[in-house]
C-alpha cells in the first residue's frame, strides 16, 4: 500500500463511523464581553486600542465634524479625497479639497494618486481596536480603504460603537462584505523590523463623533 492509499484508509475509517451528535446543544455561557456597560468608558477604551495600534485618533462633536476632517486634511496636506457614495456631503463642507467621488468605476491606479479617503464605518469594538466597514453608505468598495495611503475614519459614538466581538457579529450582515481594520497596514519580516503600508493605507486616523 502507498503512502497516499493509507491516508485515504484512514480517512475513510474515520468517516465510516461519526460520533453521534451531542443530545443537548454545546453551552455557549462564556462572557460576551469583559467590559462594563458604561458608553464613555467604550469609547475611552475603544480611543486607547485604535491609539495602541498606532491609529491617530481624535475625538469632536457633530456639530465640529466637518471643521475637524478640514483640519486634519489640510494639516496632512491632502487636495484630492476619494469619497465613497453616501458620504454626508457636510462632511467635507468646510475641507478645501477636491472630491473624487467613487462611481464604480474608480480604478486602484486611479486611487493610488488620490492624497486621502475618508469613510464611515459599519461599527467599531472597543476591546480590539477594531474598526468594520461593509460597503455600505458612506464606506463603499473594499479598495478605497486599501489603496489611498490615508485613510481617515469616521465613527458615531455611542451608536457605532460595541464592547465586543461577540457583540459586534450579530449586528453585521454576514453576506455584506466585511473589512475588520486594527490600525494602519502594517507588517514585519523574520527579524520583526515592522514595515507598514504594504496591505492598506500606512496612516489611519479615526474621528470618534460623539453626541
Amino acid at each position: 500500500m502507498t503512502s497516499r492509499e493509507s491516508i485515504l484508509a484512514r480517512i475513510r475509517a474515520a468517516l465510516a463511523d461519526p460520533a453521534p451528535a451531542p443530545e443537548q446543544p454545546i453551552p455557549r455561557d462564556y462572557l460576551r464581553t469583559h467590559s462594563p456597560d458604561d458608553p464613555a468608558a467604550l469609547l475611552d477604551l475603544l480611543h486607547h486600542n485604535l491609539a495602541d495600534y498606532r491609529a491617530r485618533v481624535h475625538r469632536c462633536n457633530e456639530a465640529e465634524l466637518p471643521g475637524a476632517l478640514a483640519g486634519l486634511l489640510a494639516e496632512r496636506g491632502s487636495r484630492t479625497v476619494a469619497v465613497p457614495p453616501g458620504l454626508p456631503p457636510a462632511w467635507l463642507g468646510a475641507a478645501a479639497v477636491t472630491a473624487v467621488p467613487d462611481d464604480g468605476t474608480l480604478t486602484a491606479a486611479r486611487l493610488d494618486t488620490a492624497d486621502s479617503v475618508v469613510t464611515g464605518c459599519a461599527l467599531a469594538i472597543a476591546e480590539t481596536g477594531t474598526i468594520v466597514l461593509d460597503g455600505g453608505p458612506g464606506q463603499g468598495r473594499r479598495l478605497l480603504s486599501l489603496v489611498p495611503d490615508h485613510h481617515l475614519c469616521v465613527v458615531r459614538a455611542p451608536g457605532q460603537v460595541v464592547a465586543s466581538v461577540p457583540l459586534a457579529l450579530p449586528r453585521l450582515d454576514p453576506a455584506r462584505p466585511q473589512t475588520w481594520i486594527s490600525g494602519p497596514s502594517a507588517t514585519s519580516d523574520i527579524e520583526l523590523d515592522r514595515v507598514e503600508g504594504v496591505h492598506g493605507p500606512r496612516t489611519l486616523e479615526v474621528l470618534l463623533v460623539e453626541g
